[in-house]
């Protein structure tokens, strides 16, 4: 009693410094069961191989089903710039779920490099997206879990919006956009508003320089901690910053115009962002506004399995009509319910694929 006392106060003092996932803690919970411990870890494998879609934000609500071995994984592309939320809202806060976040690195023997798990008693996780391109979530519960669940999946910009009282509708001009009869590219996005609306620090950071020069006319340029780049705004009516000002997110660096080349428009901010090394990249989703996700009040999901009603019925990666077509099911094949969203279920078929299927085309299975 003495030694099993001691080898888990010296696995509290690793765990400590080593912070692990709720995982990894889980899968030590499983080492005297390898029957079941091999069950789960194949499904999370087979997850790992899931073709679905998804378009953020994206919600789905389902159940999990105790002694049920499963897993779905979610393949999502996302953008530096982007914070990427993944959150399970469960009836049951006793059930563990563990999701983990993958970026797909072409490598043909480790395709997919782990980025992200969820801490113990956290039954969510915050990604800042560091390299553009395609990710894939796994989401996988405990194998006692019994709950009916809501997964919130969406993005939220990393900067706040530069122009006070605006939002996404007043950008009228966007990152590529033909100028001078396209000889050139816009490098950067313009956000409309009245001459003299406040312009406002994105994030935190130090006024590198301000001036009154070249095609931006009246322009600031603000250096971030955050990735390093550099802020630049331009066409300001007034300058209110100073150089080597320090700023906090929400402070005024100065006032909407239409200086430099934009004076035959309407006052506007010409926003861009500038990386080291790189130069120009698109500010779009640095501070677009994500759109919060909000689950069904009623989980309409209670069953476990479907059956096909149709005599074809065509299977997609994503939940509407135009996606890749992934296959067909036929009349009669029962078809195990992972979730659902919209009036599309999210289905693993008895081959271990898994697709989306409208509604219409299927009935419940009594369970």
């Amino acid at each position: 009693m003495l030694t099993f006392l001691a080898c888990k106060e010296i696995t509290k003092a690793k765990d400590f410094i080593t912070n692990p996932s709720a995982r990894e803690v889980y899968k030590r919970e499983l080492e005297n069961d390898s029957t079941q411990s091999d069950r789960w870890e194949r499904a999370f494998e087979l997850a790992k191989k899931d073709s679905v879609l998804v378009k953020l934000p994206y919600v789905e609500s389902g159940h999990f089903w105790q002694n049920n071995f499963t897993a779905a994984g979610y393949n999502l592309h996302l953008q530096q710039g982007e914070r990427f939320s993944a959150e399970i809202q469960a009836d049951s806060v006793k059930n563990k779920v563990f999701l983990a976040l993958f970026r797909s690195v072409g490598d043909s023997l480790n395709p997919l490099k782990l980025e992200l798990e969820n801490l113990p008693n956290e039954n969510q996780i915050q990604f800042t997206v560091k390299e553009t391109g395609d990710y894939k979530l796994v989401v996988q519960p405990e194998i006692q879990a019994s709950t009916t669940f809501n997964l919130l999946l969406y993005r939220t910009p990393l900067y706040s919006f530069p122009v006070a009282e605006k939002g996404n509708a007043a950008i009228q001009s966007f990152w590529g956009a033909n100028r001078d009869g396209g000889r050139r590219s816009h490098e950067g996005l313009d956000i409309f508003a009245d001459r003299g609306t406040p312009v406002l620090a994105a994030c935190d950071g130090r006024v590198s320089s301000t001036g009154n020069r070249g095609l931006g006319g009246k322009q600031v340029w603000l250096r971030s901690g955050i990735f390093g780049n550099s802020l630049y705004y331009a066409h300001l009516d007034s300058i209110i910053a100073s150089p080597g000002q320090r700023v906090k997110r929400g402070d005024t660096l100065g006032l909407v115009g239409n200086t430099g080349n934009a004076r035959t428009t309407p006052p506007h901010l010409h926003f861009g962002i500038y990386r080291r090394g790189r130069g120009a990249i698109n500010p779009l989703p640095y501070v677009f506004e994500g759109i919060a996700p909000v689950p069904s009040a009623k989980n309409e999901t209670t069953k476990q399995f479907c059956v096909v009603t149709s005599s074809i019925a065509n299977i997609r990666a994503s939940a509407f009509a135009k996606a890749e077509k992934l296959g067909q099911a036929k009349r009669d094949d029962t078809l195990k319910i992972l979730g659902k969203t919209t009036d599309w279920y999210h289905i693993r078929t008895r081959q271990d694929q898994s697709a989306y299927i409208h509604q219409s085309l299927l009935r419940d299975l009594t369970n």
